[in-house]
């Protein structure tokens, strides 16, 4: 679901077109260092185990897109739990035929995934169907949903907070052994941020370079 930009195909591009790459380097308590002019660095182990992450500029449909929905993350949430009663396990905010769209998915009390899509301007649903998905992804995101103390809702309300307008929210089983919710921002002044959130804390970090590299390794067309 997520659409994540992928940093060294934007940095190659800009420097064969003979341009550059800024790239923000973030420390751990949110405080941006100076731009560079080189692609996009990768993690920076610190003293004292302070890790650096890079913040890239969003493209300009990703801007476009998180002004233009009216309805929230959150708001997207519970609008698809009203539609079909369950956890949501994942957000993203596009554009599709219809317009612009928070595409949902759900877990039901029907033991049943769903996908929903819901318009970005009232909420209202548009289509929904079956997920007949990969039934082991299925059953480690069921696992790691037991006991979860913050749901998609209060995960994206998390990394708004400083962080901008949510634009994806997807519960990932297997980060490193545990599991989190990988939440995608976009702020005012265009800079993308990737946070993840504990479910059983609710406690947000930055997610390191090397972990957004990885993700856009294996992300859709």
């Amino acid at each position: 679901m997520k659409r994540h930009l992928v940093i060294a195909t934007a940095a190659a591009a800009a420097l064969l077109a003979g341009g550059t790459v800024t790239a923000f380097a973030v420390s751990g308590d949110g405080t941006q260092g100076a731009p560079t002019g080189a692609p996009a660095q990768r993690t920076d182990d610190r003293a004292g185990g302070d890790r650096a992450t890079v913040v890239h500029a969003a493209d300009a449909e990703d801007r476009r897109e998180a002004g233009a929905a009216r309805v929230t993350a959150p708001e997207a949430a519970a609008a698809a739990q009203k539609a079909v009663p369950g956890t949501v396990t994942g957000l993203d905010l596009d554009r599709d035929r219809p317009g612009l769209v928070w595409e949902a998915d759900v877990l039901g009390t029907d033991g049943r995934w769903h996908e929903l899509t819901l318009d970005a301007g009232t909420g209202r649903v548009l289509n929904q169907h079956l997920d007949r998905g990969d039934d082991d992804d299925h059953a480690r995101e069921q696992a790691a949903l037991k006991g979860a103390r913050t749901d998609a809702a209060g995960a994206a309300r998390t990394a708004a907070a400083g962080h901008g307008t949510v634009t994806s929210v997807e519960l990932d089983a297997d980060h490193r052994t545990r599991a989190v919710w990988e939440v995608e921002t976009v702020t005012k002044d265009g800079r993308e941020h990737t946070l993840l959130v504990d479910p059983g804390t609710g406690r947000a970090s930055t997610a390191p370079a090397d972990d957004a590299d990885d993700d856009n390794d294996g992300a859709d067309d």
